[in-house]
Parts: structure tokens; sequence; C-alpha cells
């Protein structure tokens, strides 16, 4: 087992290529990682020799099934779910969302309460919000701590009641990079008879989820996030995958996963999944298991991400005029490789607009954490947020603070 961070972009076409006679180099992975060739070659051999719906008598039809079923089992042992039908598809992690949250406040009564976060993006504040709203049930938003933008588990605490439904919490802030100790939310909630529903969009392309270990009852995360294509993966705990009731098309199975499945999924978008699961567990032992694989992959990751975040933050110290909204430990066990930043005397558009025209990719907004930046008092300007992944290096750092120190000496 080894990390060679050469080999790790010799896999991806996107990290080498020039644009304008001038290299690449991408910290936007929060918005949507870059995908490996594998994923890519994947999906061609699905569409290119295979495409066809479920449940027919020939050779293309019967690998299609074969297919989704073994998408269950690699998205099973990146979760650690109880079983592969405990894993349930979707356009993404939003629309996911949004069908689920109108399943699971079918039994909502009026005076019920539901608890959001204002560190979690609005695809997990939105739709809670908008079934609440239906069924004429009370929403409370736990603030952040401003100092270090962390939930503010106390004001947590002071919300859960006898009258709580639920808790939708953010694993990882897709904009600050914060980690929320899940499980302890979850133990909280249970204790009042609410269920937890977590959003591990950010988080999973950083650490590797264990839904049991966290004892919740409803996972979301999204594959572009983490090397693979556009499909959500929902985990729905074993107590409620057939006690819940589904919208669906009546024809449509009532066992197993399916009952939460709409219409024809992205089978090519499945076989890129399987891929890009494939991917994340490639530093691991070839004879051991899919799950341990992972485990032994995504250690190697959280050091070398580790290291990425020290530098990065000591480059940023040396930077006047800069605010960093979040965490300054580099501890991968706190933070992901997320920064959000902004300066003193340009706005975040402007620096965003430089830095791409150096083809260094950052994204500058709110990234629809709108509860975050209006705590903060930034929603007009927003931030500039810079992610590294596994795949980013300390000279891509270097370069980013080498042009951002031309920007503040240029005042």
């Amino acid at each position: 087992m080894h990390f060679n961070l050469n080999e790790i972009r010799q896999q991806f076409s996107a990290l080498g290529q020039y644009h304008n006679d001038k290299p690449v180099t991408f910290f936007d992975g929060p918005g949507g990682s870059q995908v490996p060739e594998s994923v890519l070659s994947s999906m061609t051999e699905y569409l290119g020799h295979f495409n066809a719906n479920l449940g027919g008598h020939y050779f293309s039809s019967q690998k299609t099934t074969s297919l989704m079923q073994q998408a269950r089992e690699s998205a099973q042992a990146l979760l650690n779910a109880e079983s592969s039908g405990n894993i349930v598809f979707g356009a993404n992690m939003t629309s996911l969302t949004f069908q689920l949250s109108r399943t699971i406040s079918r039994d909502w009564s009026e005076g019920d309460e539901v608890i959001v976060t204002a560190l979690d993006h609005y695809s997990n504040v939105s739709s809670w919000k908008q079934a609440a709203e239906d069924k004429g049930v009370i929403v409370h938003q736990v603030r952040v701590n401003e100092h270090d933008c962390s939930l503010d588990m106390d004001h947590l605490k002071s919300l859960l009641n006898a009258k709580t439904k639920l808790v939708a919490v953010t694993f990882a802030s897709n904009t600050t990079g914060s980690i929320v100790d899940v499980e302890d939310v979850v133990k909280l909630a249970h204790d009042v008879g609410a269920q937890v529903y977590v959003d591990a969009v950010h988080y999973a392309p950083h650490h590797l989820v264990d839904v049991q270990k966290l004892n919740c009852d409803f996972l979301v995360c999204s594959a572009y996030k983490f090397f693979g294509p556009h499909i959500g993966i929902a985990y729905i705990a074993p107590q409620w995958l057939h006690t819940l009731n589904p919208y669906k098309v009546e024809p449509a199975t009532n066992v197993g996963p399916g009952r939460f499945e709409t219409g024809t999924q992205s089978f090519e978008a499945l076989a890129g999944l399987i891929a890009a699961i494939e991917y994340l567990a490639q530093l691991g032992d070839a004879d051991a298991s899919l799950r341990r694989r992972l485990e032994q992959s995504y250690k190697l990751y959280n050091q070398h991400e580790s290291k990425l975040s020290e530098y990065f933050l000591t480059r940023l110290a040396e930077l006047e005029g800069v605010t960093l909204y979040g965490r300054t430990e580099h501890d991968s066990e706190r933070r992901t490789p997320t920064f959000a930043i902004t300066f003193a005397k340009h706005s975040t558009e402007y620096i965003a607009r430089l830095l791409g025209e150096h083809n260094i990719c950052v994204w500058n907004g709110h990234f629809y954490a709108l509860g975050l930046v209006r705590q903060l008092n930034i929603e007009e300007q927003g931030v500039v947020r810079i992610g590294c992944m596994h795949y980013n290096s300390i000279e891509e750092i270097d370069l980013l603070f080498n042009v951002l120190e031309g920007i503040v000496r240029a005042d």
C-alpha cells in the first residue's frame, strides 16, 4: 500500500490538459471532481455494447440487471450498509432528498417539529421546510459557531424535544469544510425518538462513510463528488425500507429499494459508479474485500489531504488582507481540505475571475449554504471557495498563492 501522486494524476486526462497554451489547475472539487479514465471507459463500454432496460430475456438486459445489482453491492461497501438492498439510486442528492422528504413526512402532523442546520447546503434544508409547510410542521434551524463555522451542538440540544420528528444535518460543510460529529447528533436525536437524515455529499470524497457506526436513518451522497458520474445514492436503514410509503408508479415493485426508484435509472452512470468505487479502493490489498480496500485507500488519501491542508493554511497565514471562514487546524478528522475565504480589498468575484484567467479553477458565491452566509452576514459577496482533492499537489497550492500574492501586491 502506498500513495503515489504521479500515478494518481496520470489516471485523469483532465489534469494534464492545456487551455490557451497554459496548464490547468482544478481547485473546484467541492463542486464536482474530475473523473478518471477507468470511469469514462466503463460508461462507454456499457452504452456501446449493453444498453437495455431491466427484466428482459436477452443478454444485454441480463447484463443491465447484473450491473444494477453490482452497483448496489459497490455502494453497500462504500457506505458499509447492512445489505445492498438498503441502497437507492436517483438523479442526484437533491432530487432524492425532495422525493424522500415527501415520503418521510407523510405521517407528520400539525404541531410536529423538524430541525435543519445553518451549516447545510439548502438541498437538505428547503426540501424539509417545504414538506413541513405542507403538513403544518414547525421548523427550527441550528446555528453555527461563527469563530470556526462548526455546528452549535448546544443549540441543537436546546431544540430537541419529544415533538421532533427528524433532524437533517450535513456530515461536512460544502463551503467551509467543517466536519460535524454526526454520531453524536444521531444519539441525541434518537433519544427523543427523531429520525436523522444525513447529507454526506461533501464528506464522502474525503472520508469513508460507515452508516452502521453512525446508526443514522438515512444518508445521501452524489457520485460526481467522488470521481464518478452524475448519480445520487441514498441509504435507507432496514427499519424504514418497507415501513415507509413512497410515491411510486402502481405496477412498479413494492419490494426492496426499487420501491423508491422512479422510472428507468441511468445504467451508464451505475457502470461509472462501480468503476469510481473501484478507483477509490485501488490502493488497498488486492486480495482484501472491497470494504477493506476502501478503508486502506482512504487512510492514505486522508494523510495526503492533511498535508495539503497544512500547507494551504501555512501559505494563507502569510497572505495579508484575507479572512478564513472555518477551522484553522489541518487535521482531516476535523475539516476537509476545502477553504472559504474573503479579501479585504477585492470582491470574491474579482478574485475568482483573475484566477480563472490563469486556468486556476475555483468558485465564488454562497454554494447554496444560505443559512451559513446569512448568519455570517456575507450573503451578498459570498466567499472564494478553494477545494483540494487527493489528486491535488503542493506545487499547485504554490501556484495558487503565487498568483494571489501578485494580486494582493498590486493593490
